[in-house]
């Protein structure tokens, strides 16, 4: 009978699993339908460069390479094979969300601002708006500090207790003994 107990709960534990695991593999989709409510999180990819609207009003034909560098930054991508070419390029995907794609391509006559092409850009506000929806709206918490708790950041430290350290000793034992150099025997 005690050999028999450890069989009949092994097959039952086995039962159970096989049970289990059938029931997941229904057909009736219970499954999906558990995934429409589960989903994995996406982190939001922000890539290349924005640049806005105040800062492409802020282009003029004739300025330098030097001062359109200093209003939208480095480009992404420059050619080699175009050296009069700057394109700045701007994607932003987030989970549920269309994804955004942004170009603006800079045209130089030498070395000089000649022309430029770009998609419809958005204001700085537009952007920081795009950038927010979609996010849960939590309230913010209260950043105020009283007097009290700034006290406690304001008060000198407590000394800590130094425990003095033990003498060094005035001598040391050889690290060889007299007899022995490198392991080996001198004769």
């Amino acid at each position: 009978m005690s050999r028999l107990l450890p069989r009949i709960v092994r097959l039952s534990l086995l039962a159970s699993a096989t049970a289990v695991l059938m029931a997941c593999a229904g057909t009736d989709g219970g499954m999906n339908r558990a995934g429409t409510f589960i989903q994995p999180y996406k982190i939001d990819i922000v890539q290349g460069n924005f640049v806005s609207k105040e800062q492409a009003a802020a282009l003029k034909p004739g300025m330098s390479r030097l001062q359109v560098r200093d209003i939208l930054g480095t480009p992404l991508m420059v050619s080699v094979f175009h050296s009069n070419r700057w394109d700045y390029v701007f994607t932003f995907k987030r989970q549920g969300i269309e994804p955004q794609s942004r170009k603006l391509a800079i045209f130089f006559k030498g070395e000089f601002l000649e022309r430029f092409e770009a998609d419809e850009l958005p204001t700085e506000a537009e952007f920081v708006a795009s950038l927010d929806s979609g996010r849960s709206k939590r309230a913010v918490p209260s950043l105020v500090a009283t007097e009290e708790s700034l006290a406690k950041f304001s008060a000198p430290p407590k000394p800590a207790e130094v425990k003095p350290l033990p003498p060094l000793p005035s001598s040391y034992p050889p690290l060889e003994s007299a007899g022995q150099v490198s392991g080996r025997q001198v004769p």
